[in-house]
């Protein structure tokens, strides 16, 4: 009641004209009802579940706000649809009906399929269609292998760190990882998998392309006015143009591999589903 009270205090003078002072009264008193349209009614206990709890007193205001006006503007917008609307442009039976039959064919077949469906995918499958399909996975954007950090100029670190983590030696790869978690303002590392450069790209606060051209052979760099210091290292990196390697398609390859399995599942179901109707009379063609 102390939450509602406190938005509409505000809300009285945001709210649109519609709103009367006698409306914006009841809604501060023990009556349920907020706002009316016609002799349709809004209640408190409604907007009280759209407003979450510890939210900041602006954007309670502005949800309350929202809600009763889309509330009104439906219920306005109805009321003239049937005041100029014929009687044959107000029948949506046809059109209830027919959404009613689509959704009912939508979860019967979702139904059918989460009872049957094979989510395993092995390596072979994913080998095998990464093979058939590679046209599908040529790159638009390159994809790379990297270490990002966030760290200051003046950090006694910076160098060990830049030497180490340009090695390939696991031992110095941790240690390399331990002082930057120590050192850096911010430490990403992606040496285990492909990512889109894009991702790389938004550390740097700029453009993938602004990345690829400014790579100093294995390194991008950029320090900003205040002695920040952005470094990445690019292990590996596929340019735009190329084929994606199979681990980064991997999830993907995944995802069509089962698609198709329900296409061919819900395929399966409705030649099923006629061939029964078929055999039992149900379904004749004349």
């Amino acid at each position: 009641m102390r939450r509602i009270v406190h938005i509409i205090a505000v809300l009285g003078i945001v709210l649109p004209a519609f709103m009367s002072c006698r409306a914006i009264s009841s809604f501060l008193s023990a009556d349920e009802t907020i706002a009316e349209v016609g002799q349709a009614k809004l209640y408190r206990s409604e907007l009280n579940e759209l407003i979450p709890r510890g939210i900041p007193a602006e954007d309670s205001i502005r949800l309350a706000r929202q809600y009763i006006n889309t509330w009104a503007s439906d219920l306005v917008f109805q009321k003239i649809a049937e005041e100029q609307l014929s009687k044959a442009e107000k029948d949506v039976t046809k059109e209830l009906e027919d959404y009613r039959k689509s959704l009912l064919k939508y979860r019967y077949e979702q139904l059918y399929v989460n009872e049957r469906l094979d989510t395993a995918v092995s390596e072979d499958m994913i080998e095998e269609y990464y093979v058939s399909h590679e046209d599908r996975f040529i790159l638009q954007r390159p994809v790379v292998r990297a270490r990002f950090l966030l760290i200051s100029s003046d950090s006694p670190s910076l160098g060990k760190i830049r030497k180490k983590m340009a090695s390939d030696e696991v031992a110095d790869l941790v240690e390399a990882d331990s002082l930057a978690y120590s050192s850096a303002l911010k430490f990403m590392t992606w040496d285990n998998r492909w990512i889109d450069i894009s991702v790389l790209a938004r550390e740097f606060g700029t453009d993938y392309s602004s990345v690829v051209g400014g790579m100093n052979g294995k390194w991008v760099e950029k320090t900003d006015t205040t002695g920040l210091v952005s470094l990445a290292y690019v292990a590996e990196i596929v340019r735009s143009g190329q084929l994606a390697p199979v681990e980064y398609c991997t999830p993907m390859i995944k995802d069509m591999i089962i698609s198709a399995r329900k296409q061919s599942l819900i395929m399966t179901l409705e030649q099923d589903l006629l061939k029964d109707a078929r055999e039992s009379g149900q379904f004749v063609i004349f």
